[in-house]
């Protein structure tokens, strides 16, 4: 089949062979066109594009960006040698920040921010805006307080231990809680020489480009005013959690640039190497020419050309449609140009090398590349074909780093294989026109089939092959043993490298403020206040009831701060009244808290307040951009988010929230969204392996036609696949997020090798294992070290989820060429000696390939 279809396209070849400089022109021209668009692309780091639209916790995101907006911030931190100095500055900062605009669309970077507040108000009335669980607080620690003060009155009382800790836990709790409602008027360090200003963005948080801007506009101004207002003194700092998307994005850029780099040139220098020593004893035939030694060490250039300009135009041709596609890479593709850099080449190694080889044998250049195109051709074809395949296969993923990985692999690797097989060829005719290649003189004859071969006896040869079998059996036994044990790391801190940058800045934003409470806080959006009251309740109720996994640690909704009906301020205001009876108690006369008198200041409010009077900072966290309030549910976890099986137990205890007039809710978090994420890929990632596997199994059928040929190059992938996971157990190595979707890809790149192998050896015949091995072994030796080489550039990277990556290939290639090249050759030989023995003559013989398997 495969044959029949290259008769049919025979004629390109020679178009290739006769017009050159018009094949390649079309080519530049493409990837021309390509790297145009394909300049354009961006790496988009939100995990909510990873997931289906259509689920609910990424709906609740989208509709928690467009009402309310970007939970994070971009903050300045200022530090001078006075608080007035820095107060100064922060009043002329703040009106100039809220009009900065970006020039590119002429849009405003902020829509609200968070400096000064009324904290007189507040430090009044500051019992009116507490919460439930928070009165309950106060009344318990002024219950202890009287109980404290009554037993110090009597004068055969002596402290007891267990009291006063419970005092003072009492005491810290409320001090904390005090602290985050009403804290201090400006936000301040204790020192009162560093001062932060909050700015809120208008736009997406997503939008790398847009947070760089953001910065650098904000940096200007910044600059530009205290350079304007004369206080040299002044020094400051940018941070906000936005600063850390940037950090991060930009460390994710970096190292993939870094290792693409590093990696490219490491491959580049592999094959020039390996082709120079190839080129050098063709022209030798094997004894040494200091002439021809000079003579290919100059050309090495040109075998880079050869090699690389044909996969250059590729990638831009790949990477130009992938903009028109998808317009960005996210977290996973962001590598794929080192495994289509690696893929591809593999294809080029292969076809020159066998244009060398037939070279050797004495044949012209039009000779050399049609016979290379109708035999190693095909086998690139059925190569590159069936893994593109197999890429294509996972589109069929919801999970979009499996899909998009796919869709993107399998279009650079098919375009790959039409460039070596076109360009390629065009380019090795140019050059040999020219002069600047030269090859020629046979040497393939005097390594296979010379006299100085050692004879090894026959029952030797099958003694190594059984013991290659047997170990490989006990190796797959043990490493199915192993695999057992093998865990996925969900924990993402784990997989993120040590931002410095970022953690210098924030140990002085920490000075002023701390976002722990707000920190992946998950937010409802209800239609009106009192389904949020009703959503309030639901998930009290799941809080009292959850003693499993408990993950919520508070839910908060304005009606909690400040009472909307006339009912609910009668209850706070009679509440306030009980703990203002409470702290007239004589008793507490002989207490030393200091919380007493911030108490009895708080206790103030005897009325219900109105909302005008109502300092902004408590209203805006639940207010949304028209201005809506009232509707917004705030959901603080209990537990750290940054493991993924708390984010799972967490979108779990947050899951339909149901209320009683018949409305369902869901809530909108970043982390509810990766838990998402994290559940669909480990459900995908077997059932993508599988298929993968499946296909790969039909297509061999298809190849080769039998099932004998089709089990015997499927046996040592599978085997390979097994002695990864026993490996990954004993390097201690885990699945995660980033390295899972290497999985499948390690399959399509592992199929490569040995249909190589057998793709020869049926062309050749029986009895040419040596010749197949010494020929076509070299070749993907070389070019699965080449792959192993790209993605080894990630080895080197500061970022662990992009090593993890990077270890993963190189061990998984690494193997799976070790059982084509010793398992596979074993199992063939015995197959020849097993026939031997039963006298059949079996289907070896020297036939054509069409003949025998295509």
């Amino acid at each position: 089949m495969l044959n029949t279809f290259f008769q049919h396209i025979r004629p390109a070849i020679h178009f290739c062979i006769k017009r050159p400089v018009a094949v390649l022109l079309l080519g530049l021209i493409g990837a021309v066109a390509g790297l145009t668009l394909a300049v354009n692309i961006r790496i988009d780091n939100d995990f909510s594009k990873l997931i289906p639209k259509d689920y609910p916790s990424v709906q609740a995101l989208e509709q928690l960006r467009e009402q309310v907006g970007t939970t994070n911030e971009a903050a300045v931190i200022l530090q001078s040698s006075s608080f007035e100095t820095n107060r100064a500055f922060a009043e002329r900062l703040i009106p100039e920040a809220m009009t900065l605009v970006r020039k590119s669309d002429n849009t405003l970077y902020f829509n609200r921010y968070e400096y000064k507040k009324d904290i007189k108000f507040l430090e009044s009335n500051a019992l009116y805006f507490t919460t439930d669980e928070e009165l309950t607080l106060i009344e318990t620690f002024l219950d202890e307080q009287i109980k404290i003060s009554r037993l110090r009155a009597n004068p055969f009382y002596f402290d007891l231990d267990d009291d006063a800790a419970t005092a003072d836990s009492l005491s810290n709790e409320l001090k904390l809680q005090y602290e985050e409602l009403v804290g201090s008027e400006y936000p301040i360090s204790p020192d009162s020489l560093t001062m932060a200003i909050k700015f809120f963005p208008a736009g997406s948080q997503t939008d790398l480009d847009y947070i760089r801007d953001l910065y650098d506009d904000l940096d200007r101004l910044t600059a530009r005013l205290i350079e304007e207002s004369g206080h040299h003194d002044i020094s400051y700092v940018l941070a906000g959690r936005l600063l850390r998307t940037l950090i991060e994005m930009d460390s994710i850029y970096l190292n993939v640039r870094n290792s693409f780099a590093a990696g490219t040139a490491l491959l580049l220098l592999l094959v020039m190497g390996y082709f120079f020593y190839k080129n050098f004893m063709t022209r030798t035939g094997g004894t040494f020419s200091s002439k021809i030694l000079w003579s290919e060490t100059m050309r090495m250039p040109v075998t880079a050309l050869i090699i690389g300009l044909p996969l250059v135009v590729s990638l831009c041709w790949t990477f130009g449609i992938t903009w028109v596609i998808f317009g960005t890479l996210n977290v996973m593709t962001a590598t794929l140009g080192l495994l289509l850099f690696g893929m591809g080449i593999d294809f080029g190694i292969h076809f020159y090398a066998r244009y060398i080889e037939e070279r050797g044998e004495g044949h012209s250049v039009s000779e050399s590349v049609e016979t290379t195109f109708m035999t190693t051709g095909q086998a690139i074809a059925a190569v590159g074909v069936t893994t593109s395949a197999a890429f294509f296969i996972l589109m069929v993923a919801d999970f979009k780093g499996f899909s998009e990985f796919g869709a993107i692999a399998g279009i650079g690797l098919t375009l790959s294989i039409f460039a070596m097989i076109f360009i390629l060829p065009a380019l090795i005719v140019l050059l040999e026109k020219t002069g600047l290649l030269k090859t020629g003189v046979p040497t393939l004859r005097l390594i296979v089939n010379g006299k100085t071969r050692p004879h090894i006896p026959r029952s030797k040869k099958t003694l190594i092959a059984v013991i290659i079998v047997l170990g490989s059996l006990i190796a797959t036994v043990g490493s199915g043993l192993l695999s057992t044990n093998l865990s996925f790391e969900y924990d993402f801190g784990n997989l993120e490298p040590t931002y410095d940058n970022y953690n210098r800045v924030s140990r002085i934003a920490r000075k002023v403020y701390s976002d722990r409470k707000t920190r992946n806080a998950a937010y409802v959006i209800a239609d009106s206040p009192s389904d949020a009251i009703r959503i309030h309740g639901v998930l009290e109720h799941r809080i009292e009831t959850d003693t499993l996994t408990p993950t919520i640690s508070s839910v908060e909704i304005l009606n909690d701060r400040l009472p909307i009906n006339e009912i609910k301020q009668n209850q706070k205001l009679n509440r306030i009244r009980q703990i203002r009876s409470k702290l007239a108690d004589p008793f507490l006369n002989f207490s030393t808290s200091d919380q007493l008198n911030i108490l009895k200041n708080a206790a103030s409010t005897d009325s219900p307040i109105d909302t005008d009077s109502i300092p902004s900072f408590i209203i805006d966290p639940f207010t949304a951009k028209d201005g809506t309030v009232g509707n917004l549910v705030i959901v603080y976890p209990a537990v750290p988010l940054s493991d993924g099986r708390n984010s799972m137990n967490f979108a779990d205890d947050l899951s339909d929230i149901r209320i009683d007039n018949g409305r369902t809710y869901y809530a909108g978090s970043t982390s509810i969204v990766a838990s998402d994420m994290l559940r669909l890929m480990i459900r995908e990632a077997p059932q993508m392996i599988a298929l993968t596997l499946l296909f790969i199994l039909v297509v061999k059928i298809l190849i080769f036609r039998r099932i004998k040929w089709t089990l015997l190059v499927l046996l040592p992938l599978i085997v390979s696949f097994l002695w990864l996971f026993g490996f990954m157990d004993l390097a201690g190595w885990k699945l995660n997020f980033y390295n899972i979707v290497v999985l499948p890809t390690i399959l399509g790149i592992g199929d490569d090798s040995g249909i190589h192998i057998l793709h020869r050896y049926l062309e050749e015949g029986k009895g040419s294992l040596r010749k197949v091995l010494v020929s076509t072994g070299e070749h993907i030796t070389v070019s699965s070290l080449t792959t192993m080489v790209g993605f080894a550039g990630l080895l080197f990277s500061n970022h662990p989820g992009l090593e993890s990556i990077g270890e993963l290939a190189v061990a998984g290639i690494g193997l799976m060429l070790l059982a084509s090249l010793v398992l596979l050759p074993a199992l063939l030989y015995l197959l020849e000696q097993w026939e031997k023995l039963g006298n059949k003559e079996g289907d070896l013989s020297h036939k054509e390939p069409s003949d025998t398997y295509v």
